[in-house]
This record gives C-alpha cells, structure tokens and sequence, in this order.
C-alpha cells in the first residue's frame, strides 16, 4: 500500500463519554427482530426475487418467528406493491404480525404507500432522509436546517394518510448515515421526528440508527447508541433500532454491542445478503445468544431448511465457513481437533449435567438440524481419533483406542497419496481391505468349541503352507486354547498383549466384532480384527487376521 498518499484516509473521531455504560453490561433477552430480506436483501441482489420466491421467503420468515417484516418500497416498484397487495388480498400476513414498509418524505411516494397498505392491521411506516455531512454536502447540497424540514414534512405527510387507514400505523424514522452524522444533529432531528409525530406511552416511534457504512470499530457504534439514548427525548416512549451494514466485516459484534448500549431492535437478514458488504446477519446473532443461554426467540432448529430456501429465493451461494450454517463450521480436519471432538461427545453422553461441554463446538449440531456425522472428516491433516471417531459413528466399529494409531498411519497413506479428503465410505473400504481383505499365509476353516469346568477345549482346522491342519488344545478360554492347538505346528511365536469385542448393528442383525493385539520378537504391535455371529468365532478370526497382517 505504499502507492496510498498518507491523508487521504484519517481515523474516525471517537465518542465522548467518559461515564459510558454499556462495556459492564450483558445480553439477557432477544430484541425485537425485523427481517428486511424482502427489501434491503431484495435490492442487492443480481436477480431479484419474482412473486413466487418472495411468498416462499415470507412464509419461512413467519415459521421462523419473525413478528416485524419489511416486504418492501411499495411506491418505487411496481412488484413489491404487487407483492404488498397479494398478502393483503390472500389474507397472508397473521394477526400477530407487523408489516413495515419503506418510503421517502414525498407526498406521492406516501401516498402509493398507504394505497398499498389498505386492509392491513398493523404496519410500520418507515420514513428516511439521509442526514450525514457527506450525503448533506455533496448529494443533496442543504443545511441542517433544510434536512429537519424535509424530515418534518414526511412526518405530516405520513399523519395525514394515517388518518384515513383503518388499522394501526406506527412511525419508524432513520437518520439514514448516522454514523457519518453529527451525534448532536442526530439528536435533534430525531428529537424533532419524534415530537412532530406526538409520541406516547400508546404512539411509541422507533428511532433506527443504521450504520448505513461501518466507519469504525464496533465500539464506537456502541457509544454512539448509548449516546443517542442519553439525548434523545422521551427514551422510554422511543424503540431504538439498528441496521448495521458490513463494510469492515464487523456488524455482528457492533450490533451485539449497540445492543449492550440499549438498542431495542435490530433490522438484518439471514445469512446477511444486503447491499455492497451485506446487512448483519440475524442467524448468526440470534445463534450467538443462544450460546449464551438468551432464548432468542427466533427458531433456527432445521437450520438446512432455512438454507435451502434462501439460497433458492435469493440464488446466492453460502460461505463453506458461515457462522452456524457453512457446510464445514461443525467439521473438523485437524486430528488434534477431531480427538479433542471425539472425547468430548463421549463424555457428552455420559454426563448427567445437561451443560453442552464439547471442546471446539460452541453449539450441539442437533440444536441445528445438524449431525453428528458430518462433525469430522478425514483429509491429510486429519488424525488417528477422527478416523476413529467416522468408523464408530458411521458404521458401529468400535476401535481399541491403543488401535488409533495403527488405523491412522494406514489411512494417513491414503490421504497423502489421492491429496485430498476421504469419504466415509472410502475410510470403510481401507478398514476391510487392511483387516478383512487380506493376503493369508494361515487360513481358519473350522473350529470347535466347548467349556468344561472353567477349561476350554478347541478342536481347530485350519491351512497353513498349503496343508490342512486339525489340532486339539485345552486353555483357560476360547482364544488361549485356539492359540495352545495353533502353536503345536504354527512356527511364528507370538504373545496376545490385549483383546476387546463388542456388537455391531440391529439387535436383530448384529454381528461381534473382536480385536486381538499380538506381538512377536520383531514386531511391537500388530492388530487384527474378526466378525462372527459367535464372539468366540469372531475372537478368533481377529487372531488369524492379525498373524497374517505381522507375518505375510
């Protein structure tokens, strides 16, 4: 960057409040949530939506728990008066929800509104002018002065056409810049909004402070709303609103702190699609909060369905690593990642406190919609506990955990060799190729077992160097006399250091599995790993299996 003339960017100005609050605050309940997907969302997008992908998005919207909806600019288009009208007229928008509309302070454009508007019960009016020095001094060449009046004006306007609407209006007004604003001049035009309308106890006015563009660190938006709250007029009767946008990729912290500040309300989007950088992005906030124990009172629980619908509706595509939603934030590659995973959903389901306590998932993916089996995938980063963690998971081996690091340094080959990720499946066939698959120098064919007195016997058949052997041994279990009939002509001497077995699959079809670790002069550990419907069949094909993985 050394090209850039130094003074062509200069720091923003920071806030005066010494005494300021919100730092020693927390986030104890929802604010009031306002979708503006239909409109702000609406315009940024290359193709925006037809009729159909709008009702398909309003009616999501409204499972979600959205009680305050912006479906539009009725006056500037006619589509969104169209899509205004077809709620109204199909009877669409419930009782218990607030339909917002947006306008500027002209009596034509006021007047499309409330033509639009007719028949419904409730609906927010949201007026605005454009109030900063640049907007002031270079688009619109006024004074303060004439942008108080052009403010006013909307407001008698929006008055004159309340009168005649049968329901409720209520007024919102955004100082649209506000933060390239005059905290002072913000005071008193919004001051002035305020009073002309004849706010009450029962005609409370929503004051939105958008970052209409992010011009500082999220801290500075914060005092500017505590600011604004200390200065404007009737505080209790005034709904304070943000509507962040962000352009330097910090409007889920500045709005999380504006609402530490004593912001009310907050306007966004889902998976924050909005004009230029994108409006702040509701899942992701309301996620965060629930994280924190706050019922955000907005449902998220089938988190693939709100994906699949805006990403239809909208025809944007998803960041992998999106807070919450990305197809990769509940997966982990890095093995030390995957261990730490993998521990922690076992001691999960284990614990008798319901504390979610997983390390590196800050939330349950089933909260989400999410499972467990996408949680941890395998790649040339990945570690011996992950590939642990898909066989359990996916298809019911439970490995020894001693076992991990064989099974790792096998898959690990794989992984280097093909440079990218493995399936599931692909993992699968690795494990069957490595333990089941495998070139025999010694194959079972029969075995006979019976237990007498806590002395078993075992009548073994099997073809070793190309002959067929039976052999009779005694032991203290199964596998000690398998190994006592083996060794009378088997020439590999081997020790047995551990043996683990469980069942895999329906009650109705399951299999054991059993895994045996031998060892020999030359070799330290070697596993193998047997499948019967018998689990002393099945101990003892892990046996075979391993003598054949040590000495083929």
């Amino acid at each position: 960057m050394n090209q850039v003339k130094m003074g062509k960017y200069r720091p923003y100005p920071q806030i005066d409040l010494p005494n300021r609050q919100w730092p020693n605050k927390i986030i104890t309940k929802a604010p009031k949530w306002c979708s503006v997907d239909l409109r702000d969302g609406n315009q940024a997008l290359i193709n925006p939506m037809d009729m159909n992908k709008k009702l398909e998005l309003f009616t999501l919207l409204l499972k979600l728990g959205f009680k305050e909806i912006e479906v539009g600019f009725p006056s500037a288009s006619k589509v969104e008066f169209d899509f205004l009208r077809r709620l109204v007229d199909d009877k669409l928008i419930p009782d218990d929800v607030t339909i917002q509309v947006l306008v500027q302070a002209r009596e034509h454009l006021i007047a499309k509104t409330f033509e639009a508007l007719s028949g419904v019960k409730k609906a927010t009016v949201h007026l605005y002018n454009s109030t900063s020095t640049a907007q002031r001094k270079i688009v619109f060449g006024k004074s303060k002065e004439e942008i108080v009046v052009l403010a006013l004006e909307g407001v008698d306007l929006v008055k004159k056409y309340e009168k005649e609407h049968d329901g409720e209006i209520f007024l919102e007004y955004s100082p649209e810049s506000f933060t390239g604003t005059e905290l002072e001049f913000a005071a008193e035009i919004s001051n002035a909004v305020t009073a002309r309308w004849g706010i009450s106890s029962t005609r409370k006015v929503i004051i939105n402070l958008p970052a209409t563009v992010e011009m500082a660190t999220p801290n500075v938006y914060a005092d500017q709303i505590e600011w604004m709250a200390n200065h404007l007029d009737n505080r209790e009767n005034v709904i304070i609103s943000t509507h962040t946008h962000n352009d330097r990729g910090t409007s889920i912290a500045a709005t999380e702190l504006a609402l530490l500040a004593g912001a009310d309300r907050v306007e966004g989007t889902l998976l924050s699609n909005g004009e230029r950088t994108g409006n702040v992005d509701m899942i992701t906030l309301a996620l965060n909060m629930l994280t924190q124990g706050v019922n955000p009172e907005l449902d998220f629980s089938d988190i693939n369905e709100v994906l699949d619908v805006v990403e239809r509706c909208t025809e944007m595509v998803t960041h992998a690593r999106h807070p919450y939603v990305g197809e990769l934030v509940y997966t982990a590659f890095s093995g030390s990642h995957q261990d730490a995973i993998n521990k922690g959903l076992a001691y999960q389901k284990n614990s008798v406190d319901s504390f979610w306590e997983v390390p590196y998932l800050p939330i349950d993916p089933q909260d989400v919609g999410r499972t467990y089996e996408s949680i941890i995938r395998i790649n040339s980063q990945s570690g011996k506990g992950g590939i642990a963690f898909i066989l359990e998971k996916n298809f019911g081996y439970q490995l020894p955990k001693a076992m991990h690091p064989e099974i790792g340094r096998i898959v690990q080959a794989v992984t280097d060799e093909k440079g990218r990720e493995l399936e599931a499946e692909e993992i699968l066939e690795i494990f069957k190729d490595t333990y089941f698959n495998i070139k025999k120098h010694i194959s079972l064919i029969d075995v006979t077992l019976s237990t007498n007195k806590k002395v078993s016997t075992c009548t073994l058949t099997y073809k070793y160097n190309g002959e067929k052997i039976v052999a009779q041994a005694e032991g203290n279990g199964p596998i000690d006399a398998c190994k006592n009939a083996l060794m009378k002509d088997y020439k590999n001497e081997f020790t047995i250091n551990s043996y683990s077995e469980h069942s895999c699959g329906d009650k109705s079809t399951a299999k054991a599995v059993a895994y045996i670790e031998i060892q020999s002069k030359d070799i330290l550990s070697c596993y193998g790993v047997g499948k019967d419907n018998d689990i002393a069949t099945a101990s003892i094909k892990a046996m075979f299996c391993a003598l054949n993985r040590a000495f083929s």
